[in-house]
C-alpha cells in the first residue's frame, strides 16, 4: 500500500540534522505556533515525531486544539521504520 503522509519532526534543528525520517520536515516545537498557516496547507494526514514522543505529544495536542488533524507518531525511529512500510 502506498499511503501519502506528511511527517513533521518537532525536535531541534541540531537533533534533526543528526538523523530523521526521509521526506520529513523539521518544525521545532517552539516554532510551531508561528507555522500554523503553513501546517494547515500541508498534505494530510500529519504524523508528528520527536526523540521519544513527549514533544510530539505536546505538538499534537496544540495542533488539535487549533483544528488541525494529526497523530503523535512517537519516536522518529519508530516513524522511520513505519515509513518504510508505507513506501512499499
Amino acid at each position: 500500500m502506498n499511503k501519502q503522509v506528511m511527517v513533521i519532526d518537532v525536535r531541534t534543528r541540531e537533533e534533526f540534522a543528526g538523523g530523521h525520517v526521509a521526506g520529513s520536515i523539521n518544525i521545532p516545537l517552539g516554532e510551531l505556533a508561528g507555522e500554523l498557516t503553513a501546517i494547515r496547507d500541508m498534505a494530510q494526514p500529519l504524523i508528528l515525531c520527536c526523540a521519544s514522543g513527549g514533544r510530539s505529544g505536546q505538538a499534537a495536542a496544540f495542533l488539535k486544539a487549533n483544528g488541525i488533524d494529526c497523530t503523535n507518531g512517537g519516536s522518529w525511529l519508530q516513524v522511520n521504520a513505519l515509513s518504510r512500510a508505507w513506501q512499499s
